[in-house]
């Protein structure tokens, strides 16, 4: 049948009389007089498959976005990390590996996939006034971001010697002092650390060991930001912002308080306490890795958590079976090296600045917008 009745075509699509006139109105479905009676109309079989043809297709994609916003499909093609197999890979190098030898420079450089030699300024401004660490970065890469050019239609050099030179700003404001070598023992210098070969090279692997996880939030964050034109500062502004959240770069301050309370009540108490109120353990488990963070299991490996945190770990891997993650791994670095308080989140935000860039270049040079659909589930808008 080529035409249909409103009645026929109304329950094909599963729609109100309303609907089917609006489609009509607006060209999507054609429409006849029923040669039969002037006063009634007909509608194009054709245009109502067509139709319901794009419906569906439309649920499926929905169903693809929500599915990949958690944990879920891939929703944008990148040549930077992958999780695969229970590891970690940059560019397709095992990133556990490149932690015995790499510095987070090194690793920068090779998710930019830009040349192996260093660009950057080599005079530096002070950093931005601040007593905590987190308010320094967020100043620096705010005032950056203020200021500095799109990111759009920049030579690649240019843009590499930008990176650089940003992640060198980053560990300034971190550290609160402009400092020379390696990033990782500019903050081991500043944190009290100097001269302590051990302690840098703890800190040198975290940071290896956090430079990129994928699409997480903050690099998803980081890649719409780019995918506008916007500055690299301007990227990784809105990568650090989405760090912030407990859910994310604050995990840490979650075990802390899990950590508290098992120096308060001992740790199988405090696990017995949260296992009955169904409540989950920050800092352990991940849903990227089934059997164990390969990250948190290499961290751990180099040094003894202290007490509680040791026990803390074995209570609650004993008693449910998940593992300890890398939130959990840097409170007990930073435990062990007695770093200051928000040395967790600083370390990544350092650490995963490097993977921004890397995705804000990308990202640009992709030309593309992200600019995804509302899957609208308010009220429904009168189409009369």
């Amino acid at each position: 049948m080529d035409w249909l009745t409103a009645a026929q075509a109304t329950e094909r699509l599963g729609v109100r009389p309303q609907t089917l006139y609006a489609y009509a109105s607006r060209g999507r479905v054609r429409v006849r007089p029923d040669p039969d009676d002037p006063r009634r109309s007909l509608y194009r079989a054709a245009d109502l498959a067509a139709l319901q043809d794009r419906k569906r297709l439309g649920r499926r994609a929905a169903e693809v976005m929500a599915s990949a916003t958690s944990f879920g499909e891939p929703i944008l093609e990148s040549e930077i990390t992958t999780v695969a197999g229970g590891r970690l890979y940059y560019r397709g190098r095992d990133a556990v590996s490149l932690a015995e030898v790499q510095t987070l420079e090194g690793v920068a450089r090779l998710l930019r996939g830009g040349p192996g030699v260093a660009l950057k300024r080599s005079e530096r401004p002070p950093p931005p006034a601040g007593r905590e660490m987190r308010e320094r970065a967020f100043a620096l890469l705010a005032e950056r971001a203020g200021r500095d050019p799109p990111a759009r239609g920049r030579a690649p050099l240019a843009l590499a010697a930008e990176a650089a030179t940003l992640l060198d700003l980053l560990t300034d404001a971190v550290a609160g002092e402009i400092g020379g070598g390696p990033l990782h023992a500019r903050l081991a210098d500043a944190w009290g650390r100097r001269g302590d070969a051990r302690a840098a090279d703890l800190i040198r692997r975290a940071l290896v060991l956090l430079a990129d996880h994928e699409f997480n939030a903050s690099t998803f964050a980081c890649r719409v930001a780019a995918s506008t034109g916007a500055s690299l500062a301007a990227s990784a502004l809105a990568g650090l912002c989405a760090l912030s959240g407990p859910l994310h770069g604050g995990a840490a301050a979650r075990v802390v308080e899990r950590v508290h309370e098992a120096q308060r009540v001992g740790a199988q108490a405090a696990v017995t306490v949260r296992l009955a109120r169904g409540d989950g353990f920050a800092g352990f488990g991940h849903p990227l890795y089934p059997d164990h963070d390969p990250r948190a299991e290499d961290l751990l490996a180099r040094f003894a958590p202290p007490e509680p945190l040791a026990a803390l770990r074995e209570a609650i891997e004993s008693r449910t079976g998940q593992r300890a993650n890398i939130d959990f791994a840097l409170v007990a670095l930073s435990r062990a090296l007695d770093l200051p308080p928000d040395a967790p989140f600083a370390l990544f935000a350092v650490a995963r600045c490097a993977g921004w860039i890397a995705h804000a270049i990308e990202q640009g040079q992709s030309g593309r917008l992200i600019r995804p659909r509302a899957r609208y589930v308010g009220q429904l808008p009168d189409l009369d």
